[in-house]
């Protein structure tokens, strides 16, 4: 765990990259650990910076659900459980047994390619069978677990499955609250959760509430496409600095 003399002296670089992550998040529903976790990651160790994120996703997925709860598609929230809890007993093994190193450098490729399916769209997204959508949701589970960014196979998960537009964004937060607490039982079955995380998250937690709510309040005055850029920009620049950070 970092100490707290080298988390005061990094604590406006850390205010900066939660603002920034839970106004992404607030703005389009998800992004959050894909802009977080690795930006976190040149701070602060691996170890430190996924169970911080996966509780701060825990509250906003919270949040976000209570305010769009009529709209959660709850069959879908459900046939992905089993493949989510699959995926994160994976995720757990690596993230004990795997390299630190090459972990980033697979985290820098997720979100290189995923940046690159975002800026230039090579998939067109219908509904599919279930059987099809599935193997997303236990790749959500897996790379949540180990790198906090297992958003975008969910989103994959639930265009396949036909949600769009609100119903996916509240969707998405049952989703991501299901997969937090998983991980967070995880992370704490594991030894990686501690009282000085846990003052970390309580001190990012006024900064993650104003940047989500200032994102949500400009949700809709940005077209989809133009959010889709703004995020894969984002995760570009992310990628290039955990390749060379």
């Amino acid at each position: 765990m970092a100490t707290s003399q080298t988390l005061l002296s990094q604590l406006p670089v850390l205010a900066a990259i939660i603002g920034v992550a839970y106004f992404v998040r607030g703005m389009s529903g998800f992004g959050s650990g894909l802009v977080a976790v690795p930006l976190l990651s040149l701070h602060l160790p691996m170890s430190v910076a996924l169970p911080a994120v996966a509780l701060l996703d825990n509250v906003a997925a919270l949040r976000e659900g209570i305010q769009d709860r009529d709209a959660i598609a709850w069959h879908d929230v459900l046939q992905l459980t089993p493949m989510t809890l699959t995926g994160t007993a994976g995720g757990l093994y690596l993230l004990q047994t795997a390299d630190t190193a090459l972990l980033k450098q697979i985290m820098a490729g997720v979100l290189l390619t995923y940046a690159l399916m975002m800026l230039w769209r090579p998939l067109s997204l219908v509904r599919r069978p279930l059987s099809v959508a599935l193997p997303f949701g236990a790749a959500g589970g897996m790379i949540s677990t180990l790198f906090g960014t297992g958003g975008p196979f969910y989103v994959i998960y639930l265009h396949l499955r036909g949600q769009t537009q609100r119903p996916l964004r509240a969707t998405m937060a049952s989703v991501f609250l299901l997969d937090g607490v998983i991980r967070l039982t995880g992370y704490l079955a594991s030894g990686l959760l501690d009282g000085q995380l846990l003052v970390m998250v309580a001190m990012a937690l006024p900064i993650m509430f104003g940047a989500q709510a200032l994102g949500r309040l400009l949700h809709g005055r940005i077209s989809h496409t133009a959010m889709e850029k703004l995020i894969g920009l984002l995760l570009l620049a992310s990628g290039v600095a955990m390749l060379s950070g």
